[in-house]
């Protein structure tokens, strides 16, 4: 299925979303998928999965239910290429959810990265933690 609206979720939200599955991040991920394409590029899938299958996660969710995360999460997402960069955050390692923005044009980031949401709105785009996305986006 596909939607009107996009939007991107940093990996702090998706990493929470994971291993926190009752989580405000994992109701907001929920939401986001329910109502809008969620945007990916190459670059943020991959950090993903290398974020998200640390060890320092195996006491909160075994490695197979982190890898089917990752893989249903890359299924439901739609894959942007990214083709500028971007260096208007704070920390470097964070310009490529600005830029998949960009890509994408999409209409919010929800993210739980102070780096970005200190940026909000970011060229007129909205940055928001998963918690306000809940109540005030419809």
């Amino acid at each position: 299925m596909s939607f009107d609206r996009r939007i991107v979720v940093d990996t702090g939200v998706l990493v929470s979303a994971a291993i926190r599955p009752q989580s405000i991040p994992a109701l907001a991920l929920e939401k986001a998928l329910l109502h809008f394409d969620v945007c990916v590029s190459e670059e943020t899938l991959a950090e993903l999965a290398t974020v998200l299958l640390r060890r320092k996660f195996d006491r909160y969710a075994s490695k197979a239910l982190r890898q089917d995360f990752i893989n249903g999460f890359r299924q439901r997402a739609v894959l942007f290429a990214v083709t500028r960069e971007v260096g208007d955050c704070s920390d470097p390692k964070d310009n490529k959810f600005l830029a998949l923005a960009e890509a994408a044009e999409v209409e919010l980031i929800v993210a739980s990265d102070p780096h970005l949401t200190n940026m909000h709105p970011w060229r007129g785009i909205p940055i928001m933690p998963p918690a306000p996305f809940l109540v005030g986006i419809r």
